[in-house]
């Protein structure tokens, strides 16, 4: 077992797009649902998602913004066991197009026909404060 820097960390990220965004529901329950990064997998500690104003879930990280995200990444090479990472952190909420420009992609038209000028769409940006990761050689825990 090694402790991963979370340059390396990233670096076994590269190719998990999907994550299930965690939030607290309005009756003290938790929601999970599936989101995209979007290709923006250059990961140093934030997560950039996207999605409608008037969703359950920005209502919801309004409400508390302590979110949760983990991801599954597929079986590694020869069979081995796939990387799990799970991320305990802070969303923070934006409109701001030139915010939106950096972390934009073209995939995302398929649901926001107005591109970024799409009425309603929202960032959601994730910021860790606990990182856990698991893929068999590796585990460990890193504070940002």
């Amino acid at each position: 077992m090694s402790e991963l820097s979370l340059s390396d960390l990233s670096k076994k990220m590269a190719k998990l797009d999907f994550a299930m965004l965690i939030t607290q529901s309005a009756d003290g329950g938790q929601t999970a649902r599936p989101m995209s990064n979007n290709g923006d997998v250059d990961y140093d500690g934030d997560s950039y998602f996207f999605a409608y104003e008037q969703s359950r879930k920005i209502g919801e990280i309004r409400a508390n913004s302590q979110v949760g995200l983990s991801y599954t990444g597929a079986v590694g090479m020869l069979g081995g066991p796939p990387l799990f990472v799970a991320v305990e952190g802070v969303a923070s909420l934006s409109t701001d197009k030139a915010t939106f420009a950096d972390h934009w992609t073209k995939d995302l038209d398929r649901y926001f026909p107005q591109g970024m000028d799409t009425p309603g769409a929202v960032m959601i940006r994730v910021s860790a404060k606990t990182i856990r990761y698991w893929d068999g050689s590796d585990e460990g825990q890193i504070t940002l």
